[in-house]
């Protein structure tokens, strides 16, 4: 009996260890909640995300093995598979699909993103990589004549957690609130019936971020002066980062190089 009870004590004090700790989280984010205002003489940060090496090879996916092989073999390798490409380069080794964000900025610019809108097309979700934001939609709308098995997934560098799952994607699609949990940014979204329909988020905690197209290049404006850390984040080659001094009305240019892992 004796040592039910401790037992019992011991777990008792680890729930409310868990709500403590859940409450100071809680109220820490509330306590760096970003503020809206207006930006004087603000700064620009500038630069260019390259690739270096060799580019990684597409998974392929042989479409029989998988429904509706006819429609989604329209973006087909003309030999009955499917290629997921997730490194995608320009002509001047530009990377695209990495999100640039500036960290740590308390107050600034109007946060206008609201939703993070998702198309599910041709078997394939696209943008591949999007912007989210904590507490707001995610909206996905299926633009495919065969229905989807929706899968979002938040996930961090050892684990992945789901979010929700809505299965029979049709139509009418969904649009569900993103809620993650712990400190995690990092989204997977994917298809239960087409594991080649894959894509990635990450959430933004202020409004100065930016995504890479094939040249590589980013531009973010309007940010008050002082020092900060800039992240370029890529879903599948990693993280780097860098501190930045941002002064009033300048332009501040630095690079990025990625390799595959």
């Amino acid at each position: 009996m004796v040592n039910m009870t401790v037992h019992a004590s011991r777990i008792v004090a680890s729930i409310c260890h868990s709500i403590a700790l859940s409450v100071f989280v809680s109220g820490s984010f509330a306590a760096w909640a970003y503020e809206e205002t207006t930006v004087s003489n603000g700064g620009t940060v500038t630069g260019t995300v390259q690739f270096s090496g060799e580019l990684p090879a597409p998974t392929s996916f042989e479409l029989r093995r998988y429904p509706n092989r006819v429609y989604c073999g329209a973006l087909s390798d003309g030999s009955g598979y499917r290629l997921l490409r997730e490194v995608a380069v320009g002509t001047q080794q530009g990377l695209k699909d990495v999100i640039v964000t500036i960290e740590g900025v308390e107050k600034g610019k109007p946060f206008e993103f609201q939703e993070t809108k998702l198309e599910a097309n041709i078997c394939q979700f696209v943008p591949f990589v999007s912007i989210v934001r904590e507490h707001h939609p995610l909206t996905v709308t299926n633009l495919d004549q065969v229905a989807h098995d929706l899968q979002i997934y938040e996930r961090d560098r050892e684990h992945v957690f789901i979010m929700f799952h809505r299965p029979a994607l049709t139509k009418s699609g969904t649009s569900d609130i993103i809620r993650f949990t712990g400190n995690r940014r990092g989204v997977i979204m994917q298809c239960g019936m087409h594991p080649f329909m894959q894509g990635h988020g990450l959430a933004v905690e202020n409004p100065y971020y930016a995504i890479t197209g094939l040249e590589g290049t980013f531009t973010i404006k309007d940010l008050p002066a002082g020092t900060y850390r800039i992240k370029a984040w890529h879903p599948i080659l990693g993280e780097k980062v860098q501190d930045v001094i941002v002064a009033a009305n300048g332009i501040t240019s630095l690079g990025f190089s990625f390799e595959a892992n």
